[in-house]
């Protein structure tokens, strides 16, 4: 993601109660509709789903979608993605709107023989930038696609998921210019970083986290820890067992549903990672602690 995609900046006049205001250049995160189109092998293709994002790792964000959907399962099945129209930016410095709107539909062409079944995207149309689908009937159409998570090896001290925020936080470079993104990034059991994306909606910056994964093959992700910058929703919980992710931690708070998905399908599921303490609300036994029970 380049910075002429995710930002842009407006003059604003900020009233702070002084004898004068001021005026001066504000930067903001930007936010543009993606249109992900899927382009079976018989040469139509089809609107699947609109989501509001922040434009760059276009191609990742379409990837993961699909898989965390359950519409592909490899990155063999994918034979080219591309945008239509022209490319983001082209020729400015800053976003050119005229410009981008050309380009804010994706192309995901699959390979023969692949088939998909767009009836599973009906719960999607629930969605959008900033929350994802709601209601009890979406755990029923998650059986059919994600898989409780074994019971591995993965062990994670305490003291590393302490320090998983400070880590993400030094990596966040589009929100430490406009202060309105959230991020999604995987670690390794020792703390170590291995991918960090952000957008201007949740369940997006994680599609591309996952989506930038399976294009490199590497699925699933049963050794790393994932962290979200915003609270753990159901969706994100959805798209975190799709990718076999075994620990999810949240810098905010779980929601009833989250929990819930958790704890039927194995996952370790951690709220309030801030201020030197944590929840863990499912899967205690991937979590080990200086003073066990």
């Amino acid at each position: 993601m380049t910075s002429s995609q995710a930002f842009s900046r407006t003059a604003v006049r900020r009233v702070n109660g002084g004898p004068s205001d001021e005026e001066f250049d504000d930067v903001l995160a930007v936010e543009e509709p993606l249109e992900i189109r899927l382009g079976p092998t018989d040469g139509t293709h089809k609107a699947i789903s609109i989501t509001m994002r922040t434009p760059g790792s276009d191609a990742e964000l379409a990837a993961g979608f699909l898989f965390t959907e359950g519409m592909i399962s490899s990155p063999e099945q994918i034979r080219k993605i591309r945008h239509c129209g022209l490319k983001i930016g082209k020729g400015s410095g800053t976003l050119d709107r005229a410009v981008s709107l050309n380009s804010n539909t994706i192309r995901v062409d699959l390979v023969e023989g692949v088939e998909v079944d767009l009836e599973r995207l009906k719960r999607h149309f629930y969605t959008s930038s900033s929350c994802g689908v709601c209601g009890k009937t979406s755990i029923e159409a998650l059986r059919t696609g994600a898989k409780p998570l074994n019971t591995s090896d993965l062990k994670v001290r305490s003291d590393i998921i302490h320090a998983l925020p400070t880590s993400l936080r030094i990596s966040q470079d589009i929100f430490d210019r406009t202060g309105g993104l959230h991020a999604s990034a995987l670690f390794s059991a020792d703390g170590e970083l291995d991918i960090v994306c952000e957008d201007v909606g949740r369940h997006n910056a994680l599609d591309k986290v996952i989506g930038s994964k399976l294009l490199a093959g590497e699925m699933p992700l049963s050794d790393r820890v994932l962290l979200v910058s915003g609270r753990a929703s159901f969706e994100l919980v959805q798209k975190a067992l799709m990718a076999g992710i075994p620990i999810l931690a949240a810098v905010g708070a779980p929601s009833s549903l989250a929990v819930e998905l958790a704890s039927e399908f194995g996952m370790t599921l951690i709220g309030f990672v801030r201020d030197g303490r944590f929840n863990i609300y499912s899967g205690n036994e991937r979590i080990l602690t200086a003073h066990p029970k």
